[in-house]
């Protein structure tokens, strides 16, 4: 179940930099086109380039929030020798609704469906953790 663990992790890390790159394309494109002038990335003044730009930062953002939790409850399995199945499949599943939640936020930003996909991933993460608490405490 580590390697089931790591590879989650790797996929989470990997999302990121793939937004990092959507990130600055949108920029790049939107200085090209003299939406917004280079000075402006001085004091990340965005808000004249446009609304593609600004949830492509926003979900760059998102990638080192509630993550941060998944990549710490991973570390913890892994290190206190805990990596269960069930710390896996919950590894994976938030790892696949970080992915559909950029994809929708990325593309046709439907909230509705942003916002399930994000619960989803939170209650992952918090489950994680519930197994992780009971764990140390009942082990």
């Amino acid at each position: 179940m580590e390697k089931i663990i790591i590879i989650a992790m790797f996929v989470q890390v990997t999302l990121s930099l793939v937004v990092m790159v959507i990130m600055g394309k949108r920029r790049f494109a939107a200085a090209k086109n003299k939406q917004i002038h280079l000075a402006d990335f001085a004091a990340m003044r965005l808000d004249k380039a446009g609304d593609n730009v600004r949830v492509a930062d926003r979900n760059f953002t998102n990638q080192f929030e509630i993550p941060v939790l998944f990549y710490a409850g991973c570390l913890l399995a892994l290190q206190l020798n805990m990596a269960s199945t069930a710390i896996a499949v919950l590894a994976c599943l938030f790892v696949a609704t970080r992915i559909v939640h950029s994809i929708i936020h990325l593309g046709s930003n439907h909230l509705r469906a942003r916002f399930r996909v994000f619960l989803l991933g939170c209650l992952a993460v918090f489950v994680m953790w519930i197994l992780l608490l009971f764990s140390v405490l009942y082990n």
